[in-house]
């Protein structure tokens, strides 16, 4: 473990605002909106890092410059120590986002955390459509 700790820093950095749908380009985006996806984490990030095949070091107490609310970060071995590619089919960083981009949605995680929103969300909706009358 110890020889490894000193590589990971050469690494490349990987945050989840790069694929986040909800964020705009001066917020941090760097994929297209259409191949974005919403709301990514960095634990589901990692794990279409190991899916793919390249090596990845999770940092939850590191932050996003522009938004220091959004913890966490991946970092990600693109070319191991003598310059070859560690995964043929991931030449570049915009291929990896694309890449998992498109992955994040079917997340076994995520899909269990689509179902309870959505069950929450309609009884929201009822609460507003009450609405109420404010007194003066």
């Amino acid at each position: 473990m110890n020889g490894e700790v000193p590589n990971i820093k050469k690494w490349v950095v990987f945050y989840p605002v790069y694929i986040n749908s909800k964020k705009t380009v001066a917020e941090g985006r760097r994929i297209s909106l259409a191949k974005a996806c919403e709301n990514p984490t960095c634990v589901e990030i990692a794990d279409c890092c190991s899916h793919l095949k390249v090596p990845n070091a999770v940092e939850i107490d590191k932050a996003y410059p522009r938004d220091f609310m959004q913890r966490g970060r991946v970092r990600i071995q693109l070319k191991k120590e003598d310059g070859t590619l560690c995964n043929p089919a991931i030449p570049s960083r915009k291929q990896l986002m694309l890449q998992v981009a498109e992955l994040v949605p079917r997340h076994p995680g995520r899909t269990k955390k689509q179902e309870a929103p959505s069950t929450s969300s309609t009884a929201g909706s009822s609460k507003s459509a009450k609405g109420g009358r404010k007194k003066r």
